[in-house]
């Protein structure tokens, strides 16, 4: 079987959002839809210092995710590799997935206008010419992408073809992709040497985004 997953390194991020802007360049991200956001917080660290963390964060592909549960026509679907999905034609835009998300991971699009202003043409692998307009739309791991590269042979999270723009795209090499499944994939070596968490793991999602924590 396979498990993609992501590992993202709060130790090396720098609150950039190179992650975002390639992430809605070549994914062509409507107006007002967010796929990739930055949380940026002060928190107090040891001997009551103040820290910033920074925190990017999409959709964490859950193993139990909240938003299928609700979903009236299917349309959010979870596929056997892990990836959460959204099949556009059975979408009706109600909106109850954006509600049940805890990651506010998820949009419904009001506009979709596609022109260079918002796509980076250069880099344009994954986007869809589709009307995407009253339907949910949020990441998909670089779907299209990530199975372009296997059907040429090449490895996720290795070969930049086959790897989400996010991650190949990193100034600060903060973000990992591979198989969980693989015991060799830099990811399941990442997750094992190092203190990882998950966000909200009391919600029992089951996230397939891990954290490498400061």
């Amino acid at each position: 079987m396979t498990h993609w997953v992501m590992v993202i390194d709060l130790r090396k991020c720098i609150g950039c959002e190179t992650c975002k802007q390639v992430c809605d360049g070549v994914n062509a991200v409507p107006p007002g839809a967010t796929w990739r956001r930055l949380i940026d917080r002060e928190t107090e660290g040891e001997n009551h210092k103040k820290e910033r963390v920074l925190l990017t964060m999409g959709c964490m592909h859950c193993s139990n995710p909240p938003c299928l549960k609700v979903c009236p026509t299917g349309a959010s679907y979870r596929r056997v590799d892990g990836i959460v999905e959204i099949n556009d034609e059975l979408c009706l835009g109600c909106g109850a997935c954006v509600l049940a998300c805890p990651y506010k991971a998820r949009s419904i699009v009001f506009e979709d206008k596609i022109s260079p202003h918002n796509r980076c043409e250069a880099l344009d692998m994954n986007s869809s010419e589709t009307d995407r307009i009253g339907i949910c739309t949020k990441c998909d791991f670089c779907r299209q992408r990530l199975e372009n590269g296997l059907k040429k042979g090449l490895r996720p999270g290795l070969d930049a073809e086959a790897t989400p723009v996010c991650v190949h795209y990193c100034i600060a090499e903060a973000i990992s992709f591979g198989d969980l499944d693989d015991p060799e994939s830099p990811v399941c070596m990442q997750i094992k040497e190092n203190r990882t968490v998950r966000l909200q793991e009391e919600l029992c999602t089951e996230p397939s985004v891990y954290y490498i924590s400061k």
